[in-house]
């Protein structure tokens, strides 16, 4: 079992650890041993040096990374099955491979930090602390979700843990990313932006433009190209001629990381923060990997092998490369881990269970949130002459 684990690390803290699974891992003690580990492959750099291979970690660190990103690759199943049942309609863009990404920078940060991505978001909003119960009523457009129902799957939106949500306009929450650290300098808060866009969006000129003004500027802002090396069905290398996204800010220094290595993108993360606090922007390149297609429309399996995804899965999967640290270092048993899984499971399974419960908005919510001040504007038919409602 997960407590198993938790209590090897520390007893008291195991007992303290209340029952969701963010608060559990992260309820573990501090009080054990750092390990230094390793990362999988060396840092490549653009007019910066990299940071040191070496990354310090604690057994606490690891099972809570274990944990979190087994939870992740678990409900973005569960998602996939949803989709399929019409539970789930409309866009639906899954994260499975990608977890090191979300668990890894938000292991270097805090909850001030903000972050911002595009419509790949379920996973991230989880990594900021927000309930599973509400990630999926959002996906089924129920009430008590993240966005009360009116987001979807690519919409998802925490503000008191700075998640600034999803964005469906390919590369649109970039320029937006650059305004919240313009604001966060601007307030002299001592903060970062995380940034996040994928290799599709990498040859956006909005984003060169928002990039050109917070150099300028020197704002705290990271831009994290999640390059997952497919642009929705296009091979990066048909879509841009120097696939090389860490370099190309030019001006601006960047770092090419292993994005399914959980503790390659966290010292990537932590360098990162420090260097834009003094210096301004800095591009991290995230190599990584979906398994599912683009979007649930789309097989996967056209424009890429079914042995090319397997072979990924079995050298660079980033939960099965932080289980493999666990079990080397005698930090858990293969049974407990599996043990942990099931509990996953459980816990996604119930999580749905409530948020089938919840009731789909009333059409009344179609007329709120258009405007600052919905009350009492009137809407009007096409010929402009009858009143079809007054705004509440």
């Amino acid at each position: 079992m997960a407590a198993a684990i938790l209590r090897r690390l520390s007893p008291a803290a195991a007992q303290r650890a209340p029952p969701r699974l963010l608060p559990l891992v992260r309820g573990v003690s501090d009080s054990t041993e750092p390990l230094t580990v390793e990362t999988s492959i060396p840092f490549t750099s653009h007019i910066v040096d990299p940071p040191s291979r070496e990354v310090t970690t604690t057994p606490r660190e690891l099972a809570a990374a274990f944990r979190d990103m087994a939870l992740m690759r678990r409900a973005e199943i569960a998602a996939d099955s949803l989709y399929k049942a019409k539970l789930i309609r409309g866009f639906c863009h899954l994260y499975d491979g990608q977890e090191a990404v979300a668990v890894g920078m938000e292991a270097a940060i805090t909850r001030r930090d903000a972050i911002i991505t595009a419509y790949r978001d379920h996973c991230l909003y989880l990594a900021r602390g927000g309930d599973l119960v509400a990630a999926f009523a959002e996906l089924m457009g129920r009430v008590d979700g993240c966005s009360r129902g009116k987001g979807g799957s690519m919409h998802f939106y925490k503000k008191d843990a700075n998640f600034y949500g999803g964005h469906g306009i390919v590369g649109a929450q970039v320029p937006l990313g650059c305004g919240l650290a313009f604001a966060q300098r601007y307030r002299k808060e001592g903060t970062v932006t995380f940034d996040l866009y994928g290799d599709g969006a990498a040859n956006q000129g909005q984003l060169f433009e928002a990039l050109n003004m917070a150099a300028l500027w020197k704002l705290p802002v990271i831009l994290v190209c999640e390059n997952n090396h497919y642009g929705m069905g296009t091979a990066e290398w048909k879509a841009s001629k120097s696939p090389a996204y860490y370099k190309r800010g030019d001006y601006v220094p960047g770092l090419k990381v292993d994005g399914m290595d959980f503790l390659a993108v966290k010292q990537a993360c932590k360098f990162a923060k420090e260097h834009v606090l003094e210096n301004g922007p800095i591009i991290l390149e995230m190599d990584t990997y979906r398994y599912h297609g683009h979007s649930m429309s789309d097989p996967g399996s056209t424009y890429r092998t079914r042995d090319e995804i397997a072979g990924i899965r079995q050298e660079r999967d980033p939960i099965e490369r932080v289980r493999k640290l666990l079990l080397t270092h005698d930090l858990a048993t293969a049974q407990e881990l599996k043990d942990m899984e099931k509990e996953i499971r459980k816990e996604v399974d119930t999580a749905i269970a409530k948020a089938k419960e919840s009731p789909m908005p009333d059409t009344s919510e179609l007329f709120k949130n258009v405007y600052v001040n919905d009350c009492g504007l009137e809407s009007f038919g096409v010929d402009r002459k009858v009143v079809r409602t007054v705004l509440p």
